[in-house]
């Protein structure tokens, strides 16, 4: 159970430290691998948490949650990336040429 606990304590400490370079990070991007690395940590943390609590639904949360991780880092990226998250619809559609 010891081990669990100091587990438990070395997740809060990196989490800690994760923050601090969140806050003092040079770019955006830095930042956004910050911010991801700490959406990992809490998942690990959950995942301890719920195991020594005797909570094993608290694995599936942290399954989803690093799903969720993942595509918030995409979505993010994406809008960096192209300024913009999806297509509006207000395109027109290309015309096509007639044979006569």
């Amino acid at each position: 159970m010891s081990m669990f606990v100091a587990a438990t304590l070395a997740l809060l400490m990196t989490l800690v430290l994760m923050i601090i370079r969140l806050i003092l990070g040079p770019t955006v991007f830095d930042r956004l691998q910050t911010a991801n690395s700490i959406g990992t940590v809490s998942m690990l943390l959950l995942a301890v948490v719920g195991f020594v609590r005797g909570r094993p639904e608290f694995l599936d949360l942290a399954l989803v949650y690093g799903l969720l991780n993942i595509i918030g880092t995409i979505a993010v990226l994406k809008f960096f990336k192209y300024s913009d998250l999806g297509d509006d619809g207000k395109r027109t559609p290309p015309t096509t040429r007639s044979s006569s």
